[in-house]
């Protein structure tokens, strides 16, 4: 059986790093091809040195040098910049790309991957919120499979496997409502980065778990439902459940309710999505019901959380409202880990850019990557 060739897209971040650890435990199967960071180049020489991929990308440019210093006596191919994440995801060698970069810098390469009819392990869940009809359409046309790879996701997918000619009634995404669960308004206001970066059950970066406690992560990750499952908003419910076992739920037609469970961890479904339909034994910790005879449910508060009400809103809205939504979080997101703003302006400057900008009916992708543009110009100016 030939190895599967897998490209890491931010190999150096949080999913990145654990997608190499499940890949050190299947060497029949896998085979590295390409790793790439954005600027951490110290770990990406030493993951390049480990692994010993045909190519590497530091996309920060000044760094180049650096790693090239190191790698090229190793025969390891060396690029950089932002148009060399486009160009080694359309390398013969690569199966599957694994796009594990942060935020809207993954749009454009997961494209390129798609066009040259690589499958997806889809880990970058804001390709889907800025362009989800074009992503799906080319998917669809290039015959390219999505695999996700959040655990909500993939918990829904794990769960479709078999019925996917059954119908969905709904599609229920949990949530462990962060840090900051059962807190009012006044409580948020005057929360730190530090407490925001607590969060109680998951290990995540900065820019995610800050997202987490917003629950803009969730919103996210209801706009990304929404074009994965091909489901409509109506029929996506958000259950805050602060134990994190149930990762999510189907509901069918029948009322049969399908949920997937596990100890907090995202190499289950890292692993899922690269050895789909495959389950190999696996070292990973086992869930025992008895040592969490507690499972809770509550309904989460969109009230006091504002991002993941304005998730369902521009899902109905439609165009590139969503587009618009994750381009001001990214920014707001970023002001309040620099002190900038405050947690409870996130939400505030995210609902007041969509206002302000420019509304598309049927943007095109050039339209798209103007309205990324736009966005972050408007959110930038109410966060100074």
């Amino acid at each position: 059986m030939s190895k599967k060739g897998i490209a890491i897209l931010g190999s150096t971040g949080s999913i990145g790093t654990q997608a190499l650890e499940v890949i050190e435990q299947f060497p029949e199967k896998f085979e590295l091809v390409v790793l790439t960071a954005n600027r951490n180049a110290d770990l990406l020489i030493e993951q390049a040195l480990k692994f010993k991929p045909n190519t590497v990308v530091i996309v920060d440019e000044s760094q180049y040098q650096k790693v090239k210093d190191v790698l090229w006596e190793h025969d390891i191919k060396v690029y950089a910049g932002e148009d060399s994440l486009n160009q080694v995801v359309e390398m013969n060698e690569v199966e599957t790309v694994l796009t594990a970069t942060v935020g809207y810098s993954g749009l454009l390469p997961t494209i390129h991957a798609i066009n040259a009819k690589k499958n997806i392990a889809l880990a970058n869940k804001e390709t889907l919120v800025v362009a989800g009809d074009i992503i799906t359409k080319l998917a669809q046309e290039k015959g390219v499979n999505i695999y996700p790879v959040d655990s909500e996701h993939s918990a829904i997918f794990q769960c479709l496997a078999g019925n996917f000619e059954n119908k969905i009634e709904k599609i229920i995404l949990t949530a462990s409502g962060g840090p900051f669960r059962g807190k009012s308004l006044e409580e948020l206001k005057s929360v730190t980065r530090e407490q925001a970066l607590k969060h109680p059950n998951w290990e995540m970066g900065a820019k995610i778990t800050i997202d987490s406690a917003s629950l803009m992560n969730k919103g996210l990750e209801v706009i990304e439902a929404k074009w994965l499952f091909g489901i409509p908003a109506e029929k996506i419910e958000v259950v805050v459940h602060p134990q994190s076992i149930i990762h999510s739920a189907v509901q069918f037609e029948d009322s049969s309710i399908l949920a997937q469970m596990g100890i907090p961890s995202m190499k289950v479904p890292i692993q899922y999505a690269l050895t789909y339909p495959e389950r190999p034994k696996s070292n990973f910790e086992r869930f025992s019901f008895f040592d969490y005879p507690n499972l809770t449910f509550e309904k989460p508060d969109l009230d006091t959380f504002k991002n993941l009400k304005l998730a369902f809103e521009v899902i109905e809205q439609g165009g590139n409202a969503a587009c618009v939504l994750n381009a001001a979080n990214e920014i707001t997101n970023k002001a309040f880990l620099d002190g900038k703003i405050s947690f409870l302006d996130i939400g505030n400057i995210n609902e007041k850019t969509i206002e302000k900008t420019t509304f598309i009916t049927k943007p095109t992708l050039e339209d798209y990557i103007q309205t990324n543009t736009e966005a972050r110009r408007i959110a930038q100016e109410f966060c100074n």
